[in-house]
């Protein structure tokens, strides 16, 4: 059921309060029901105290006919007691103090002054219209009734209006904070969303970065090399073009893999290649060795397997932009892994490059590598440090925890 097919059951207060609806002040269908039935009540109550004020014989025939008059424009008053409910209440409840005819409409305007106003203005008016009830009986008095009876009838009939207003309007209420709670749940689960979309995003954008990049550098190294030295010995060319090959042809199936996420993040990850972990660090360093890197390792990890997946596929990825960037930005030097740690000690790596020894074309690049390594290793619980050294080389170092 949609808001448009419900709201004629809900009262003008609480349709209102529906998104699209703020501003109108509109009765809706039960709103028209509701002020039918009290208008009908208050003239029914009006007309049996009519009835009663007629059969007292000492009562004048012009005494009659104004109470008929005034009987009846308090009934029309109710039709505007939502806009005024208190306007309405006061002044139906200071009629009725020598109009019998107007009880059943004060009555009524007492109920809707309950729900529509807070508790303070409702206690004034109902203290005032407690007041009425025995004063009301001592003006007019029924000939057929005490003043006591007709006293207590009167307060009960005050107290219970009020009270019954006040429950509806605490109901109410109670919708409307529920509903905005409700609001409020769809909002944040909706930024919620976004934000995940947003966090997944980055992590492929960071994921694309530090794949496609070091396959990316080898492609420029050994073409620049081709293109460089068009004497060199067949056997190197060939070397070199089946270096091209293999990285296109990694390069291409991390593409794939990564698209292959986008497109169908909710599907297993069977078939897919294992994700890099430190006992694959080897492997890393005799691909850079193969394009022509002087690397030399020391993992002082004595059981790599033993390491967590996520802490080691974040070594790994350190270790890999860092060799891409030695790559790029200081070809030829050699370049220094380390890696040291175990359990409750934590994993620390570093990688370091002097100054390249030659003169060489720099590569541009964003610096997006080491921020991305940054957020890598802080949201895997670490930190990470990079910088030139003194001897104008550049260092990367970061520190993951390990559980024991």
């Amino acid at each position: 059921m949609t808001r448009t097919e419900y709201r004629w059951l809900l009262p003008s207060a609480l349709a209102d309060e529906l998104p699209g609806d703020r501003g109108r002040s509109r009765r809706t269908v039960r709103d028209w029901a509701v002020d039918i039935t009290a208008f009908l009540c208050a003239a029914g109550f009006g007309m049996i105290a009519l009835a009663a004020i007629e059969a007292d014989p000492t009562t004048p025939d012009g005494v009659v006919l104004a109470d008929s008059l005034i009987g009846a424009v308090s009934c029309c008053a109710l039709w505007v007691r939502r806009r005024w409910p208190a306007g309405v209440a006061v002044g139906l409840t200071a009629l009725s103090l020598v109009e019998p005819v107007a009880a059943g409409a004060m009555l009524i305007g007492l109920f809707s002054l309950a729900v529509h106003r807070p508790y303070k203005r409702v206690a004034l008016v109902g203290a005032g219209a407690l007041v009425v009830a025995p004063v009301q009986p001592m003006l007019r008095p029924d000939p057929e009734a005490s003043l006591l009876a007709s006293t207590v009838i009167g307060v009960l009939l005050v107290l219970l209006v009020l009270s019954w207003g006040m429950v509806v309007r605490s109901r109410r209420q109670l919708v409307v904070t529920l509903r905005e709670r409700a609001r409020r749940a769809e909002a944040e689960a909706a930024l919620r969303a976004e934000q995940a979309q947003r966090l997944a995003r980055e992590a492929i954008a960071r994921e694309m970065h530090d794949v496609l990049a070091h396959r990316l550098t080898l492609l420029s190294v050994h073409a620049g090399a081709l293109e460089f030295r068009p004497d060199a010995p067949p056997a190197e060319v060939a070397r070199a073009a089946g270096v091209i090959r293999d990285s296109a042809h990694e390069a291409l199936q991390d593409l794939r893999e990564i698209i292959g996420v986008l497109r169908a993040p909710g599907d297993s990850d069977e078939g897919n290649r294992p994700q890099p972990t430190l006992v694959t660090l080897d492997a890393l360093i005799d691909e850079s060795r193969s394009a022509g890197m002087e690397v030399t390792l020391a993992n002082r990890v004595e059981e790599p397997s033993r390491a967590p997946a996520a802490t080691g596929r974040t070594v790994y990825r350190i270790a890999q932009e860092a060799l891409t960037n030695a790559r790029k930005h200081a070809p030829g030097a050699p370049v220094d892994v380390s890696v040291a740690g175990g359990p409750g000690d934590g994993l620390t790596i570093e990688v370091g490059n002097p100054a390249p020894a030659g003169p060489f074309e720099p590569v541009p690049g964003s610096g997006q590598g080491l921020i991305g390594l940054t957020e890598r290793a802080s949201l895997a619980g670490g930190s990470l440090d990079h910088g030139p050294r003194p001897d104008g080389g550049f260092t990367v170092k970061a520190q993951l925890p390990w559980p024991a």
